[in-house]
């Protein structure tokens, strides 16, 4: 789930330089021809694969897992545009398979999806080949596809670079009702540009019909029943699918599970919450090193001097050929972003640190990874996903009114000083969004088999509640917890990855509320 950051991307944005990918004037072709022989009702189309394994080999030449014998095929299939109407128009998929050379006793498919929304499963299935255990590898093909909307499967383009660039360095904590009124207006300025880019169709990118999308997926590979692991975002397609395909859940991981009781202001609200608990345990964790923090005895203030810093006085980089200068909302984008991993807790230190001294290039480079901007000053369509699949979900009853944020910016920025106000405005996102609604059902998934749950007490993003809760609603949920930092569990503990395992291959659950030290 994001802030509106994807996950696992050990490979970001390695597609895109794959030979054989699928183009816009391809696509239109394909969906003509499809849409005047389609079935009544949707039926799995065959998967056209081709090897692309060199490409991919060379361009995780040296990533730690990259000595593994691998190997990569790149995938397309075509789904319905509308499952209103499945003898319509289609649209391509993209997908990318990963088989290690040492399987044996294969029992399908572990299909990945990484977050976000917006994040390439594709890559997921690259990055995820080089870090799941072996013992998985050798049962599992590892299949990532770009959801409807995303990456190479026909990505929803409606902000421009120039724009993006100007919300991730907009002001984080607007406080003053000009500053929220600076924010409402460029959530107003996305809606329009992305209504105005897709007047038809941009309610087309929601969960409902990508669980539907992966279904046929699941039956073009050969598997009888699905076999998934989702992270964040992957937790709410996840249950979405049980919810719609009881009986095709053979298993089903759901790792840092999103809410699916939260409304939506009770959701930032609790992710206020966590967020400023995570920067609590990233300044206790910067304290307590042996070789002393970067940032001082106190880190948070730390950070708010260097606001304020930046502020007056916006940071230039020392990277070569770099105009940017980095404002607050830069680096409050790269306080969130190292969040998310406890790896990256020291560069986040290191960074700020160098920020204060007049160089902001590792504070760039942080904010950069979180929304996919690529050194050309391009960026991937994550943002645009994001917001676009975020607001397609939403229903438009449970939005929250501009006065009612006002309130909550004023009132969250004192409770949460660092990410509170942002949290509230955020609210507006999906208030001013044009575009046709497909919100989420609630999810029981009753005649599902077990479905495993993995929550983590320090996530920063998607708090332990959150699991609690998914465990709970599913008929056959199971809930795991991990004791530790950062987003997502799996596979970074052994506690963790010996129960995760145990299940995925032989259907071995653990025990409903089994909690697993940090």
């Amino acid at each position: 789930m994001r802030l509106s950051r994807g996950l696992i991307a050990a490979a970001s944005g390695l597609l895109v330089a794959v030979s054989g990918c699928t183009s816009s004037e391809d696509t239109a072709a394909d969906s003509s021809a499809s849409a005047s022989s389609a079935p009544a009702e949707p039926q799995a189309a065959e998967i056209a694969w081709s090897d692309c394994d060199a490409q991919i080999t060379e361009l995780v030449a040296g990533t730690p897992g990259s000595e593994r014998d691998l190997v990569f095929e790149c995938g397309r299939t075509e789904v319905p545009i509308s499952y209103d109407e499945p003898q319509g128009a289609t649209l391509p998929l993209f997908l990318v398979r990963a088989r290690w050379a040492q399987q044996a006793d294969r029992i399908g498919s572990l299909v990945i999806n990484p977050g976000g929304p917006g994040a390439s499963g594709a890559d997921a299935a690259i990055g995820s080949a080089l870090t799941l255990p072996e013992d998985v590898l050798r049962r599992f093909d590892v299949v990532g596809f770009d959801p409807r909307g995303v990456g190479l499967s026909t990505p929803v383009e409606c902000i421009p670079p120039d724009l993006k660039d100007r919300i991730v360095a907009s002001e984080p904590r607007p406080a003053t009702p000009e500053q929220v009124d600076e924010a409402f207006a460029l959530q107003q300025e996305i809606a329009d540009g992305c209504a105005e880019e897709y007047p038809d169709s941009l309610g087309t990118f929601n969960t409902v019909d990508t669980a539907r999308d992966m279904d046929l997926l699941r039956e073009s590979l050969g598997d009888e029943q699905l076999t998934y692991l989702g992270y964040s975002y992957g937790t709410t397609l996840g249950s979405t699918y049980a919810e719609l395909f009881p009986d095709r859940v053979r298993a089903l991981v759901l790792d840092a599970a999103v809410d699916p009781d939260a409304d939506p202001r009770a959701d930032a609200e609790q992710q206020s919450t966590s967020l400023e608990a995570s920067f609590d345990a990233f300044a206790a964790n910067c304290t307590g090193l042996v070789a002393g923090c970067p940032l001082g005895p106190d880190p948070r203030r730390f950070v708010e001097e260097l606001l304020d810093q930046a502020t007056t006085a916006p940071i230039p980089s020392a990277l070569a050929g770099e105009t940017r200068q980095a404002t607050p909302g830069v680096i409050m984008t790269a306080v969130v972003s190292a969040l998310y991993d406890t790896g990256r807790w020291p560069q986040l230190a290191q960074g700020l640190a160098a920020a204060r001294n007049g160089d902001s290039q590792q504070v760039f480079s942080l904010a950069d990874a979180y929304w996919g901007r690529l050194q050309d000053g391009t960026y991937t369509n994550l943002m645009d996903a994001s917001v676009a699949i975020n607001c397609a979900d939403t229903d438009p009853a449970t939005a929250v009114s501009e006065e009612e944020i006002r309130t909550l910016a004023t009132e969250w920025g004192q409770r949460f000083p660092l990410f509170g106000a942002g949290s509230a405005v955020g609210l507006n996102n999906c208030t001013v969004w044009e575009a046709e609604r497909t919100p989420l059902p609630e999810r029981d998934a009753e005649g599902a088999a077990p479905i495993l749950v993995v929550g983590n007490s320090g996530d920063p993003v998607t708090p332990l509640p959150g699991a609690v809760d998914m465990a709970e609603d599913l008929t056959s949920g199971v809930l795991l917890t991990w004791q530790g930092q950062g987003h997502t569990a799996y596979p970074k503990t052994p506690c963790v990855t010996g129960a995760v395992n145990a299940y995925l291959i032989d259907l071995v659950v653990p025990q409903d509320g089994l909690t697993c030290p940090a």
